[in-house]
């Protein structure tokens, strides 16, 4: 995952160099390009740290570290862009470069964005079966939300997979219940969420909802 996320890092910063070399080159100062990226990736990390921070500040850093390896690469190959760019005019091709550009680079943060899991698996085992059935919410690091399962007998011999977990509106889980698990065991699982919005639902695939277990949330 952080190599995919550098990736994307890579892919945004020499958008984000290419638009700064094009525009530079009106004045002349193609330096500006590496610069300006170098500079761009220094504000990534300290908005990963000092607004952000902890474990969802990481993928920032990934992508910083994108836009850091584009400054460099742009200085070690300047020359040779600059020797390729002699004129000082903006052709047809620079002005359609500029049009869209932006709207590749912000239609790959949307995109980035809108694919980005909102929950990851904490724990997943097997456990006892318990009376109570139904899920608890708990607060963890940074605030993220943790969401556990209690399964009862009747999912003994099963294991249990996150079909999907909803972005937008209210937040719903969506679980599926497969044969293959311990025969004297239900499926325990303990999912971490960026945030919960409520109303929470929690259900199968079949459509059975389960009901929260009286606990504090914070």
């Amino acid at each position: 995952m952080a190599y995919l996320i550098m990736l994307v890092g890579l892919f945004l910063g020499f958008i984000f160099f290419a638009f700064i070399f094009i525009v530079s080159k009106r004045s002349g100062k193609y330096y500006l390009a590496p610069v300006i990226t170098f500079l761009f990736s220094g504000m990534i990390v300290a908005y990963s740290l000092f607004l952000v921070g902890g474990f969802e500040g990481m993928g920032y850093l990934f992508i910083a570290v994108g836009f850091f390896i584009v400054s460099i690469l742009g200085t070690l190959f300047l020359p040779l862009l600059i020797r390729k760019n002699e004129s000082q005019h903006l052709n047809n091709i620079d002005k359609i470069s500029l049009l869209l550009l932006p709207i590749l680079f912000f239609a790959t943060i949307g995109i980035s964005i809108f694919s980005e899991d909102e929950y990851w698996i904490i724990e997943q085992a097997s456990a006892a079966p318990v009376e109570t059935e139904g899920y608890r919410i708990s607060t963890i690091s940074e605030g993220s939300k943790e969401i556990t399962l209690l399964l009862g007998e009747k999912y003994l011999g099963k294991e249990i997979e996150v079909e999907n977990v909803s972005k937008l509106g209210s937040t719903e889980i969506i679980l599926k219940f497969v044969d293959g698990g311990d025969d004297n065991k239900v499926p325990f699982i303990q999912i971490g969420l960026n945030e919960i919005n409520e109303p929470i639902k929690v259900q199968t695939t079949d459509g059975e909802i389960f009901q929260p277990i009286g606990s504090p949330r914070d």
